[in-house]
């Protein structure tokens, strides 16, 4: 039995300075208005990053941020896990790149997960329970970064209204016995698999097939589907992870959601009968920045001392697929 425990000890975030309001994607959609938009998304504008920037110079950004806040050295991250689906290369690893970056020890892991808008849960708990049965490693950095902008028709409707671009980091380190992650759920729904995809790229869709079909080289997204596979499985998730803890909801202090819709996290709080200010929503003035988004509401939480100590704190996040997560924290 491990005399200690895994917790959140710094989080950072970046956000590009390239602001895109309803009103300026609605000048290359007709048929949209910005009050249209909101209504539909709850989400008033969009971070793009500019020609220059990358997923790897966001990431660093977000990574230093998280690492000054906890008060670190670098030489003491023992794993670097990094949750994207739009990084610089198909290969090598990003988490390589933050590696050479960052300047971290040879002896740092480094791996790198797609399991879409839910990275950062998956991240946070492969890391977590890695360093609980690996005492070895003193801290982990846990990164979720997106541009998404890059992969996004700027006249669909159905993308080019929720996607925008962005980073977050969170370093876990050791923590006193019976706080931090305390465990984990997740549940799968491949019923509509290809609802949410992006096929340029893929070895499925080999270079030659791209050049004749440019729809390929952008995110294609079944909003309805996306939106019936939410409201069914991602409630479950939450309550499952908290009966498997013999808890109950109302012993929960808080809740940071994966912000894909305004509407969707509105409905989670009402479907579980928990107060709207018990979580932090930033969808409205960031939209959906795919796996960086919980790690960016949970930076700008901690900003705003939201979170308190000795609270119970809920991390949850779905992913195309479809695949949800759900995370319970014991702050310190």
């Amino acid at each position: 039995m491990r005399d200690y425990g895994v917790g959140i000890v710094g989080c950072g975030h970046y956000l590009p300075d390239n602001i895109q309001t309803n009103e300026e994607l609605c000048e290359k959609m007709l048929d949209l208005t910005p009050e249209i938009i909101l209504s539909k998304t709850g989400i008033k504008r969009r971070y793009h990053v500019s020609k220059d920037e990358t997923a790897s110079s966001m990431a660093i950004y977000a990574s230093k941020q998280a690492i000054s806040k906890s008060g670190i050295d670098v030489s003491e991250i023992g794993l670097v896990i990094v949750a994207s689906f739009s990084q610089d290369y198909l290969f090598p690893p990003m988490s390589a790149k933050l590696h050479l970056e960052l300047g971290l020890a040879k002896e740092c892991q480094i791996l790198d997960i797609n399991t879409a808008c839910a990275g950062m849960v998956s991240g946070l708990s492969i890391a977590s329970e890695k360093m609980l049965f690996h005492d070895s490693i003193e801290n982990a950095l846990v990164i979720g970064v997106e541009i998404l902008s890059r992969f996004t028709d700027k006249k669909d409707k159905d993308t080019s209204i929720f996607f925008s671009d962005g980073a977050s980091a969170i370093v876990l380190g050791k923590v006193e016995k019976n706080f931090g992650y305390q465990n984990s759920k997740f549940r799968t729904d491949s019923s509509t698999y290809e609802s949410v995809r992006m096929r340029g790229g893929g070895s499925s869709f080999p270079i030659n097939k791209i050049t004749e079909d440019l729809k390929s080289l952008f995110i294609e997204q079944n909003g309805l589907a996306t939106w019936k596979q939410a409201v069914t499985n991602f409630p479950v998730v939450i309550q499952q992870l908290i009966a498997h803890e013999k808890m109950k909801i109302e012993e929960v202090d808080f809740f940071i959601f994966h912000q894909a819709n305004g509407f969707l996290i509105d409905y989670l709080m009402k479907k579980m009968k928990v107060a709207s200010n018990l979580t932090y929503t930033n969808v409205e003035e960031i939209g959906n920045t795919g796996s960086a988004s919980i790690g960016i509401a949970l930076s700008e939480a901690f900003e705003k001392k939201l979170i308190k100590k000795n609270s119970n704190l809920v991390i949850a996040g779905l992913g195309a697929g479809f695949n949800f997560g759900a995370s319970l924290f014991k702050m310190q």
